[in-house]
């Protein structure tokens, strides 16, 4: 049955696997290829279990962190085939591989960053080593000297601290020259050995910092004439070393990401090998299956005799079972917008479907404009994987199909109301929307003010009571008394109230009744206003008392704020129009002070480039503010009505079926 407002997750069986423990590593490999097993924490293993695993599990990680360190260090940014494997690589072997290319780029990795630790320092010391070479002239060891008795350093000091520090430690210090650089002091300082402490304590209350060491084995002067070339020469020296570096990882790159690759799935398997249950002679593996896929498990272990006891039962009252949604493709991609709420309990509500409907309702009633709509559809199918780390995640493919499906709706609502980049035909082709519009009564609603807050204002009021009814069923299946009472007061406000309002203060008969059935409706009014006082109370005690006003101002507040429906389709509309009109004083003004076919040709050159540009902008601005209005809308005046989250996600223990992975970093 396709799910019309609601859905639920997916129903869960608590599963145990229990194998003996010599096929405990067999079996555990099976489930992780099956792929359907949440697994939660089971029973201690043995302490010399667990400790051989935590110590394979630590040499493991360390493996794919340093392999990680070598892939940051290649240049640029690549999509790497994993290449097929034609026996598997057991992990041990992988680990070794790993060691032995570690071990051949570590020496260079550390000279590396030796190269870029002394070319930082010349270009922070700098300028104050120039100062100081105005002053003195020793050579460089003698500015970082610490002997048996005596200890120099050069000091940097903000302006203002130079004095109080002199003031503090003057007396201790056997020789001190000063030069100045910019608003800064530099100290070359003399002190006894075992005043450092005192020295440099002082220096650093004080804000003082100190020029690290220069091993150049040259005088000051020397240094400051030969520090460019000794830089170009540190530098020349890191390309060389970096070229080689990229050489060694691009000659192994495939290899080393498939050594990632066993690693990671190996790492997964003792990380639930180590929170795995187990008995004298038995490895227990306890979690969640979708009922829809335990037969998979049973079969597996089944076949070929293999000695693996597979026991499963429904959740017991106190258990809390992972939620796995299980919503038509269609509605699928909105689950990304409901988990960014929060997901749903198992067992309790899913809303995706009716967030589906209105969020893509909504989305595309306020960028309703076929060109916007194309140029976003195109976005989502092309510019989206750019913009991502991993164009191939699970959330990322959901997002794109939501802007996809909200694309769709732009353009269904565009093609209705012939909007075409605001009155773009209208004012460069003479063609009106009225001609461009399939539906006529839609262009004629969208593009008046009142009539499409007016519109905007029904469709409120039409959400907000679905999710009164929603909450009000809620109500009826907990047998909250409270939460029937109050909803059935909040309809016969609205449905009585309403017409009896505009009736008595404006005068207007909306259902054309008698005085005395308006008397009637006055009643019911006053009866609906108890039930909602009555369930306030009977949800809150005392303060159900007074905070059951909030609830019938809050109908007109919801209400109204669905008036920002209106507010950012018009707005999207408006700027096109602006912007159309802008384009064309500018290029039009521009064209006509040069004459002639030149003229001609800048206006319209000029024409394209400035409604491209103002164009582009109205879409990203008009998309971002549909989406986060749509948002607002089916979050805070439609979820926060009924529905209450708080569950976990169902995450099974698989092998990755990543085929490309991104590796590298951006230059």
């Amino acid at each position: 049955m396709v799910p019309i407002f609601i859905n639920y997750p997916e129903e869960m069986l608590r599963v145990r696997v229990a194998a003996l423990k010599e096929s405990s590593s067999t079996a555990l490999a099976d489930l992780q290829r099956l792929g359907v097993l949440h697994v939660e924490e089971a029973k201690e293993l043995s302490p010399p279990e667990v400790e051989e695993i935590t110590s394979r599990k630590q040499r493991t990680r360390r493996a794919v962190q340093e392999i990680n360190e070598i892939l940051d260090s290649l240049r640029g940014v690549r999509e790497v085939a994993i290449p097929p494997q034609a026996e598997p690589m057991e992990p041990g072997e992988v680990l070794g591989r790993v060691d032995a290319l570690k071990d051949r780029l570590s020496s260079l990795m550390e000279r590396r960053e030796t190269f870029r630790t002394r070319i930082n320092a010349l270009d922070t010391s700098a300028r104050f080593l120039e100062a100081l070479a105005q002053a003195v002239d020793v050579p460089l060891a003698d500015l970082h000297y610490t002997g048996p008795y005596l200890f120099s350093r050069v000091v940097i000091f903000p302006r203002e601290a130079t004095g109080p520090f002199l003031e503090d430690v003057g007396a201790f210090l056997l020789h001190r020259v000063e030069a100045q650089s910019g608003d800064e002091d530099v100290i070359y300082l003399l002190a006894r050995v075992h005043d450092r402490d005192r020295i440099e304590k002082a220096a650093a209350n004080l804000g003082g910092s100190q020029l690290p060491p220069m091993d150049e084995d040259m005088t000051l002067r020397d240094f400051n004439i030969r520090r460019r070339t000794i830089k170009e020469e540190l530098a020349e020296r890191l390309g060389v070393l970096e070229n080689d570096i990229q050489a060694i990882i691009e000659e192994q790159l495939q290899k080393i990401v498939l050594y990632r690759d066993i690693l990671q799935g190996e790492y997964s398997r003792l990380d639930i090998l180590e929170m795995a249950a187990t008995a004298r002679y038995l490895t227990v593996f306890e979690g969640w299956v979708p009922k829809g896929s335990i037969d998979r498990v049973s079969s597996e272990f089944s076949r070929n005799g293999k000695q693996v006891f597979v026991d499963s039962r429904p959740p017991d009252p106190q258990d809390i079972p992972p939620t796995k949604l299980k919503n038509p493709g269609g509605i699928r991609p909105f689950q990304v917008i409901v988990k960014l709420f929060s997901t749903p309990r198992y067992g309790d509500w899913d809303p995706t479907p009716s967030i589906a409907y209105f969020f893509a309702f909504f989305f595309g009633l306020m960028l309703n404009d076929v060109i916007y709509a194309v140029g976003l559809l195109l976005v989502a199918g092309f510019l989206l994987n750019k913009l991502v780390d991993d164009p191939h995640a699970e959330g990322t493919r959901l997002f794109r199909r939501v802007l996809i499906i909200c694309g769709v709706a732009s353009l269904v609502i565009g093609i209705l109301s012939g909007s075409f980049l605001g009155d773009f035909l209208d004012r460069y082709a003479g063609i009106p929307p009225e001609r461009l519009a399939l539906v006529g009564s839609v262009q004629s609603m969208l593009s008046q003010p009142i009539s499409f807050i007016v519109l905007s204002l029904v469709i409120g009021l039409v959400h907000l009571n679905i999710a009164h009814v929603l909450s009000f069923i809620r109500g009826v299946k907990t047998r909250s008394k409270g939460i029937v009472i109050n909803k059935l007061g909040l309809f016969a406000v609205q449905i009585f109230g309403i017409p009896y309002l505009f009736h008595v203060m404006l005068g207007m008969d909306l259902l054309s009744l008698s005085a005395a059935a308006y008397t009637v409706f006055g009643y019911l009014l006053a009866l609906g206003v108890l039930g909602v006082i009555i369930g306030s109370f009977l949800q809150m005690g005392g303060l159900g008392s007074i905070f059951w006003i909030f609830d019938l101002t809050g109908i007109l507040g919801d209400v109204m704020s669905y008036s920002r429906l209106a507010g950012v389709g018009l707005a999207t509309y408006y700027l096109a129009s602006s912007f159309n009109l802008l384009s064309n004083w500018v290029s039009t003004g521009l064209g006509n002070a040069v004459p002639g076919v030149v003229g001609a040709g800048l206006s319209f050159l000029i024409g394209v480039v400035l409604l491209t540009i103002f164009h582009v902008f109205n879409l990203l601005l008009g998309a971002l503010a549909a989406f986060i209005h749509s948002l607002r809308l089916c979050f805070v005046e439609f979820l926060l009505k009924f529905y209450e989250g708080g569950g976990r996600d169902y995450s099974p223990f698989q092998v990755p079926q990543q085929r490309t992975v991104l590796v590298g970093r951006k230059s």
